[in-house]
């Protein structure tokens, strides 16, 4: 399926989600709220049949955190970007999508670890790369190391 028949596939079976046509990949912003719903549409219907997650990482954009998915479908041929936002930069949570991509237990544990983003529902959520007592996540663009003379 190319670029322009997943755009016109999603605005049917997701009205309310706002559709863009990257340089690569078509792009779809998601709802916080609906993020597990919307990630489990994509990987469930049959037209879409997206399998495979490639990549998911963590993002600090215009002062908001947020996560970035890679999705593949193996069968199909086609891929997309979702992104998402947390509502809250100081205690930011979204829901895991460890139950539906098995690759989603590391990359999560690596977004909490660097960025601080929680995930609901994830079954072993902790720091991946630095001790448990470390403060601070140092992806994050506000964060500050004077050891390690890292300033904002």
């Amino acid at each position: 399926m190319d670029n322009q028949a997943l755009q016109t596939l999603w605005s049917e079976i997701l009205p309310d989600t706002e559709i863009i046509q990257g340089g690569q990949f078509v792009e779809i912003n998601l709802d916080p709220t609906r993020l597990h719903e919307v990630l489990t549409i994509l990987k469930n219907n049959d037209q879409c049949s997206f399998n495979f997650l490639f990549c998911e990482t963590g993002i600090d954009l215009n002062g908001k955190l947020g996560v970035v998915y890679h999705l593949r479908s193996i069968e199909l041929g086609h891929s997309c970007v979702c992104r998402v936002f947390a509502e809250s930069r100081e205690n930011p949570v979204l829901d895991s999508a460890a139950d539906l991509w098995s690759a989603a237990l590391f990359y999560e544990r690596e977004i909490f670890d660097l960025f601080g983003i929680k995930f609901n529902n994830h079954p072993d959520l902790r720091r991946l790369f630095l001790e448990d007592d470390f403060v601070g996540h140092p992806l994050r663009k506000d964060f500050e190391d004077p050891i390690n003379i890292i300033r904002k």
